[in-house]
């Protein structure tokens, strides 16, 4: 039986883990990306694998909460390939109640996750006294913790992605010929070059900038509170992020916008009050219309494949867009929910034209 041949543009974290979960399987791969790995969205370095809430459950929530849950065992898996630290720990999530009428909203999710998560994960409702120094101050006293959130390091686990591949006789160059199954991962730029070939905007790009704090708390869940994420890494340092911009001069440069989401962070979580700045991060994250990844058959060209779109739970959704986008490439087996198929970015885009 002949090898299969793969060939996939861009070298972020879906194109490197389609890459990975291929080169499992004994393909051939080859990863494309001029600008090298880790480049854009996935060269960051807040990296938190959060769950949306277990009510009002879908498809999207159903498929993230199977990748998630696959991150256990994916990113150790990764590890061992490459001999590289991804950074991954779940120790889950703390988020503060500022409002009284907001209690019996998270107390009626207890009983959502039991039901939709199963015996897996848990989403508790606890008193802020019980995690200590490290607990967000909390307007009520209360606290949601659930052990589902995970959290990694995102360029290293980037890194540890790439030499796995490399380690598994996969090539990632700047150029090279596209031969065999081709996917398309080429993140926001990618949805551009789409959106104009269509003659509408299938997709689009929101800047995303964070700091890295000289902060050592390994092993505490990670912080959500106000749109803001704190994540404690293992390395001894904490990242804090992030900004959302639809609009922007330059995806790579950090300004003002920047210093404001620090400032906010250090009153949210005073812990973290005197932790000096040691590095500023921007990035532009590619964002479907749907807000969901785009997976399957590629929008254009009729003979690729897809795989783009993660917005901001590109690193939670990786582990099982590697498997299944592996699985409908060598295997012709296909498991991607409808919601994630390029029609339905087109459809969206068509009714908020008609809306």
């Amino acid at each position: 039986m002949a090898t299969a041949e793969v060939t996939i543009l861009g070298a972020g974290v879906f194109g490197l883990s389609i890459a990975f979960c291929c080169s499992l399987r004994g393909a051939r791969v080859r990863v494309i990306d001029p600008a090298g790995v880790g480049a854009g969205a996935s060269g960051g370095f807040v990296g938190a694998l959060a769950p949306h809430t277990p009510d009002l459950w879908l498809p999207k929530k159903q498929f993230q909460l199977e990748s998630l849950l696959y991150s256990r065992s994916f990113w150790p898996e990764v590890e061992a390939n490459s001999g590289i630290l991804t950074g991954f720990a779940n120790h889950g999530r703390l988020q503060p109640i500022n409002e009284e009428r907001l209690v019996p909203l998270a107390l009626s999710r207890i009983s959502d996750a039991e039901q939709n998560w199963g015996d897996k994960a848990e989403w508790q409702v606890v008193s802020a006294s019980q995690a200590g120094d490290w607990a967000p101050p909390s307007s009520t006293g209360q606290l949601i913790y659930d052990t589902l959130s995970a959290h990694i390091h995102p360029l290293k686990a980037t890194r540890a992605l790439a030499r796995a591949v490399e380690n598994l006789g996969g090539v990632i160059t700047p150029a090279g010929a596209r031969q065999g199954a081709i996917i398309d991962a080429r993140g926001w730029q990618g949805l551009i070059e789409i959106s104009k070939t269509l003659g509408q905007e299938f997709g689009n790009g929101v800047k995303g900038q964070a700091a890295l704090l000289d902060f050592n708390s390994p092993g505490k869940p990670q912080l959500f509170s106000d749109g803001l994420h704190v994540v404690p890494h293992l390395d001894g340092t904490v990242g804090i992020g992030s900004t959302s911009e639809r609009y922007f001069k330059s995806p790579i440069k950090n300004d003002e916008q920047l210093d404001d989401l620090i400032s906010k962070a250090k009153k949210l979580f005073p812990i973290l009050k005197d932790a000096p700045v040691i590095s500023r991060w921007a990035g532009v994250r590619p964002r479907a219309f749907t807000r969901a990844p785009i997976l399957g058959k590629h929008p254009v060209n009729p003979d690729w494949f897809i795989a783009n779109g993660g917005f901001k739970i590109g690193f939670g959704m990786a582990p099982k867009i590697g498997e299944v986008m592996a699985d409908l490439i060598l295997d012709g087996v296909d498991h991607i929910p409808n919601d994630f198929r390029a029609r339905a970015s087109l459809e969206s885009e068509k009714e908020q034209i008609f809306e």
